[in-house]
C-alpha cells in the first residue's frame, strides 16, 4: 500500500510525502501501474514547481519514499499541489487497495 500525506498549514498545501509500494507483492500488475502513476504525477508536480514556476523546494527521494516541500509556496505552486491531490484522490478512489491519501488544506476535498 502506498500512503500519500499532504502537508499543509491552515491556508494551503505546501508539500507531500509518499511512501510504500502500491503492489502487495512484486507480481501485482495493477499495483505496479498504480505505483507508476503515483510516481509520475509526483515528479511532474515537483518538476513543474521547481523548474517551470521557479519556487525553491526541499526534496528527498529514496527507495519507496518521496518527500517534497515548497519553501515559500506561490499561488501557482499551491495550485499544482492541489491538482496533484485531486489526481491522487481519484486514483485512490479507483484503487483503494493500493493507495491511501492523508491530510491537506481545507480548500481541497479531504
Amino acid at each position: 500500500m502506498t500512503g500519500v500525506k499532504f502537508l499543509a498549514d491552515a491556508k494551503r498545501i505546501y508539500g507531500f510525502e509518499i511512501s510504500g509500494h502500491c503492489s502487495r507483492d512484486g507480481d501485482d500488475e495493477v499495483g505496479k501501474l498504480v505505483c507508476s502513476a503515483v510516481s509520475s504525477a509526483a515528479y511532474m508536480a515537483a518538476n513543474t514547481i521547481t523548474e517551470i514556476i521557479g519556487d525553491a523546494a526541499d526534496a528527498e527521494v529514496s527507495e519507496a519514499k518521496m518527500y517534497f516541500t515548497v519553501k515559500k509556496p506561490s499561488e501557482a505552486s499551491v495550485k499544482v499541489l492541489e491538482g496533484l491531490k485531486l489526481h491522487l484522490i481519484s486514483l485512490s478512489n479507483q484503487y483503494s487497495n493500493n493507495i491511501k491519501i492523508f491530510g491537506g488544506a481545507k480548500n481541497v476535498k479531504d
